[in-house]
């Protein structure tokens, strides 16, 4: 499975706060964080664009630790 081209900024947040991370300031960008199990925190920041190209997504998952796999299966949930 693929990472979508365009995908709207709303399902890519709903998706990343299911894996666990949460908003904590949007301007320009969005910044997010997950507080892990081992007590660390993985932040991830994104454009604050209304589509996010399947490009910047790969780097944000990359960035943030998620795979591919993981990440498209919720996205498709939600």
């Amino acid at each position: 499975m693929k990472f979508p081209r365009e995908a709207p900024k709303r399902k890519v947040l709903k998706t990343l706060e299911n894996l666990g991370f949460r908003i904590v300031k949007i301007g320009n960008h969005i910044s997010m964080i997950r507080e892990n199990q081992d007590g660390t925190k993985t932040p991830l920041t994104m454009p604050n664009h209304e589509r996010i190209k399947g490009s910047t997504l790969r780097v944000i998952c990359r960035q943030a630790g998620i795979k591919r796999e993981e990440f498209l299966k919720v996205y498709e949930k939600v």
